[in-house]
């Protein structure tokens, strides 16, 4: 079976929360799409996945922290960063003035 369609069409207007998409989950692999409209991860909360994550930001910015960093990375369009298996980390916030859509791989 073959899978198509474009990661910038119905993107939600809702503000109010992140929106995630999983686009394609085969294996140990799993794409989404993510929407954030100035989220940020709750104070004092830090992913530590199982899995590694690579993602990259097609549109708006976002400031990521890697626990042990002095400051947050960053990221704008076009940007990417590779996070490994339980690599603690939090996204300190994300652009308020426009959607910020990551994509991001997962794979153990």
């Amino acid at each position: 079976m073959t899978i198509s369609g474009n990661l910038f069409t119905v993107l939600s207007h809702d503000r109010t929360r992140e929106h995630v998409t999983e686009l394609l989950h085969v294996d140990d692999v799993k794409i989404e799409r993510i929407v954030s409209h100035g989220q940020a991860s709750p104070p004092g909360f830090w992913y530590d996945q199982d899995w590694a994550e690579w993602v990259l930001v097609l549109n708006g910015s976002a400031g990521l922290l890697v626990e042990g960093e002095a400051a947050p990375r960053h990221l704008r369009q076009g940007d990417y960063l590779y996070i490994p298996a339980h690599t603690r980390h939090r996204v300190e916030w994300t652009a308020a003035h426009e959607p910020t859509v990551w994509l991001a791989v997962h794979h153990r």
